[in-house]
């Protein structure tokens, strides 16, 4: 029965939205810092200013509460990636806006590689048998495929890149300087975070990519 056939139904409803998310935005910024294993259900009852027996009942324990964290981030990225309408830009400018936004959402999300850092140190389990974690990143790989499929047939990009591989290309980039900046800055004896640094990053990046999807 709808909630809204009660009195209050649908403001209960909005409450629980309300709550769900506070408890997701809590558990994100506790996962970020502490990992799945440091991370502690009470400091996350603390930062969203809720009870922990709340928590257990709408995500039952502290895996299944990692594992709504990840695909709630899953589906901010891919959010933000539909809200660039790639599909109305000519293919090769909708592939270099796909990199630099790639680059430029890690940056601003630190969070993200975190949560990730950890859910492989775990094995990727808590996504592994998640239908909404892949129903999410579909859209992505569609995109990206018809993306390429038009520079194909355009005569701007060269046939069977895998559209999978190609993207696991442009956030490996990303991903691994950013993850593994601070160890790269030292061996390497150079401030990989610099604007300067950033900067280059980005169009070693788009150069790399463009230069293996276009035909010449």
């Amino acid at each position: 029965m709808s909630p809204s056939v009660f009195p209050g139904g649908e403001e209960r409803v909005r409450d629980a939205d309300r709550s769900q998310a506070s408890i997701l935005a809590a558990a994100r910024d506790e996962f970020a810092e502490f990992g799945l294993g440091g991370a502690r259900m009470e400091r996350i009852a603390e930062r969203c200013g809720l009870n922990k027996r709340l928590i257990y009942y709408y995500f039952q324990d502290k895996d299944a509460l990692f594992g709504a964290v990840l695909e709630h981030a899953y589906r901010e990225i891919r959010s933000a990636e539909q809200a660039l309408n790639l599909l109305e830009l000519p293919p090769e400018q909708a592939l270099r806006r796909l990199v630099e936004f790639t680059w430029e959402y890690y940056l601003a999300h630190p969070e993200f590689l975190t949560l990730l850092n950890s859910a492989n140190l775990h094995k990727g389990r808590h996504l592994s048998g998640s239908e909404r974690a892949r129903e999410v990143n579909t859209p992505l790989v569609d995109t990206l495929g018809q993306i390429l499929e038009r520079g194909r047939g355009a005569g701007v990009f060269r046939g069977g890149v895998d559209p999978v591989q190609l993207y696991v290309s442009i956030a490996g980039m990303a991903y691994f300087y950013l993850s593994n900046n601070y160890t790269l800055s030292a061996i390497f004896g150079r401030d990989l975070r610099s604007r300067k640094a950033l900067s280059e990053r980005l169009g070693h990046m788009t150069e790399v990519i463009l230069g293996y999807v276009l035909r010449n």
